[in-house]
């Protein structure tokens, strides 16, 4: 049994992991991941990426139908196995040889296999052949294991076999027939990308589409869910699922039954601690674990949760912000320097609370950052929503023929701020950048109307916005 010493254990190689890694290398400690999949994590081969591949040729074949001369071009049909194809691409056909490589050119050391915490500042790994290294850390120990896909207690459920996130990323073949169990983020992508490769697909909601964005989104997703061959059953549970052999059937609280060949389970996520060693230091196993802003869990000086299992926002880009803070603060903490944990400091992740930009990359795409309307309401906030159709823009018209899309701005009328922002539409994932900056430096409504949008772009919904608002008088 081999001990090694290292000024922060990383327990998790994924995009987070790398990331917490990587700035604590920079900030000058000895740093190893601990990895028992691949290097790279979740995000680079069963979601981020190989999910975007699936959904960016259809995507682009509709685009090209909507623009006359382009649509006089499209001749043939979606390549089914070329979108495959270049999904593998995506994940190197699930090889992480080439992150391992930047792992190394980094600095960082890596340790392949099952790391547990097993005393403070104590990691006992188990590797592939059943041999076990103890790692201790001279400062601190950071958790970035993520999350795995939630299986409810449906009725034959787990016995059917059903697909994830993992399964529904990964497919080398596509089934003829597919039911989708969830309405969020994974649910409404994946039901576009196989209805796209000629699937059959039903989705089943609890309650409505994409509830934790404004209604409207759920509602502009459905439609055209549904144009696209796909049916929607919303505020309906599902009762019982049952597999017989090649097929599934699907029950359903409105007396629906449907069968297909697959399904798909996506109903949120539950995090990576049911086997962490958690109780080792006084902690529940498969809780998530709560932070303070720098990612510290209280009652620790050197136990840090960073990205998924924090559940602060279970999304890979803010994952990635909350590491680069974390990494920071971990090399300050043990130089004995300053740290900056007042709110937007350097080593604090505070747009977590009300500024996380996320994208769902359906057909509408959907792009939000910030409070909804009702959040903003529930949070106390004297609110001003101001709506205006996309389609109207002049860019939007160059964009594509019949391009519809709803954008809507939500305003704290006692700062004259932005709270929130929300785009509907095709492609609307590149305006929402200029959108997490406006919610970010709460730029004043006064100031944004000297940020001129170019002609014709789509970008010209901001003044549009700006204009059903109303200009303030001197």
């Amino acid at each position: 049994m081999d001990t090694t010493e290292y000024d922060l254990i990383v327990l998790g190689a994924g995009p987070v992991g790398e990331n917490v890694a990587d700035r604590a290398v920079r900030g000058g400690l000895t740093t190893v991941l601990v990895e028992h999949e691949l290097v790279g994590g979740e995000c680079s081969y069963w979601a981020c990426m190989p999910s975007k591949a699936l959904l960016r040729s259809a995507q682009v074949l509709r685009a090209a139908r909507q623009v006359p001369g382009a649509a006089q071009a499209v001749t043939g049909a979606l390549d089914v196995q070329a979108v495959l194809n270049r999904r593998d691409s995506f994940t190197n056909n699930w090889s992480d040889e080439g992150q391992v490589q930047w792992v190394e050119g980094a600095g960082i050391s890596l340790v392949r296999g099952h790391g547990r915490i097993s005393g403070p500042k104590r990691v006992t790994v188990t590797g592939p052949d059943g041999t076990t290294t103890v790692l201790t850390a001279r400062h601190a120990v950071a958790v970035a294991t993520g999350s795995d896909a939630f299986i409810p207690g449906i009725a034959g459920l787990d016995e059917a076999d059903p697909w994830t996130s993992r399964e529904a990323t990964s497919a080398k073949t596509v089934p003829e027939s597919l039911v989708v169990i969830g309405g969020g983020v994974v649910a409404a992508e994946m039901a576009t990308a196989y209805a796209s490769f000629g699937t059959t697909v039903t989705v089943i909601v609890r309650g409505r589409l994409l509830p934790g964005a404004e209604p409207f989104a759920g509602e502009l997703v459905a439609k055209a869910l549904r144009e696209q061959g796909v049916t929607v059953l919303l505020d309906t549970e599902t009762t019982r699922v049952v597999r017989d052999g090649a097929h599934v059937t699907v029950e359903t609280s409105g007396g629906a039954t449907i069968t297909a060949e697959e399904v798909l389970v996506a109903t949120g996520r539950t995090p990576r601690t049911t086997d962490l060693g958690l109780d080792s230091i006084g902690l529940t196993p498969g809780e998530w674990l709560r932070t303070d802003d720098t990612m510290l869990v209280p009652g620790f000086d050197w136990l840090y949760a960073v990205g998924d299992v924090n559940r602060r926002a279970l999304l890979t880009h803010q994952g990635k912000y909350q590491a680069r803070a974390v990494g920071d603060v971990i090399a300050a903490r043990a130089a004995g320097a300053a740290v900056s944990d007042a709110p937007w400091g350097t080593h604090v992740a505070t747009a977590d609370h009300r500024a996380v930009p996320q994208v769902t990359f359906t057909d509408p795409e959907v792009a939000s950052v910030g409070l909804t309307a009702q959040a903003a309401r529930d949070a106390g906030f004297q609110v001003r929503v101001v709506d205006y159709e996309i389609g109207n823009v002049a860019g939007a018209s160059v964009h594509a023929d019949g391009y519809t899309g709803t954008a809507r701005m939500v305003v704290d009328e006692e700062r004259k701020v932005l709270l929130g922002v929300t785009f509907v539409g095709p492609e609307v994932s590149e305006l929402l950048h200029a959108a997490t900056i406006a919610v970010v430096g709460e730029v004043p409504i006064d100031r944004l109307w000297h940020a001129v949008p170019s002609y014709p772009t789509v970008s010209e919904v901001w003044l549009r916005l700006l204009e059903a608002y109303g200009r303030p008088t001197a």
